[in-house]
């Protein structure tokens, strides 16, 4: 007879959990930092128009957005909605578009101000007057740099 007894009572050890906090903050984190959050709601609709030589815009900081469209609300009974102009995130006339400019210009840093770029989303319906207007104004803010979005063919 044996001194020793057997026990066949096996069980699976818990699972540490102790780092699975840690684990889910550094995941939490990682995700606040990649997401980009839109700061401007949109307020017209935007339809961009197709092109096939297109380039992604690499400093996204020094970019100045100009949304051009008809507003997503509902005009007046009987009436055609005429094509806005959206500067952050409130209606304005092609007037208000260089003094606009000037001041996101005034709140960059140095190096965004040098390249600053200003980029149109214009609606692909939308009259090629009122995007001469509002790209005169861009030339009495000297923003030369202009962008136009589309959406690749």
């Amino acid at each position: 007879m044996s001194m020793f007894r057997r026990n066949h009572d096996h069980s699976v050890p818990g699972l540490n959990m102790s780092s699975m906090p840690d684990l889910i903050f550094t995941v939490l984190f990682f995700f606040m930092i990649v997401t980009h959050m839109r700061s401007v709601p949109v307020k017209v609709r935007v339809q961009v128009p197709q092109g096939t030589e297109l380039t992604k815009l690499t400093r996204k900081s020094a970019v100045t957005y100009i949304y051009i469209g008809q507003p997503m609300t509902g005009s007046d009974k009987g009436q055609q909605p005429s094509t806005r102009i959206q500067l952050n995130d409130k209606f304005a006339t092609a007037d208000q578009v260089a003094p606009f400019v000037m001041a996101e210009r005034l709140s960059m840093s140095p190096d965004d101000k040098q390249a600053m770029t200003v980029s149109i989303k214009a609606d692909k319906e939308t009259d090629m007057g009122t995007i001469t207007d509002v790209k005169q104004q861009l030339r009495k803010a000297k923003a030369y740099r202009i962008n136009y979005s589309a959406s690749y063919r």
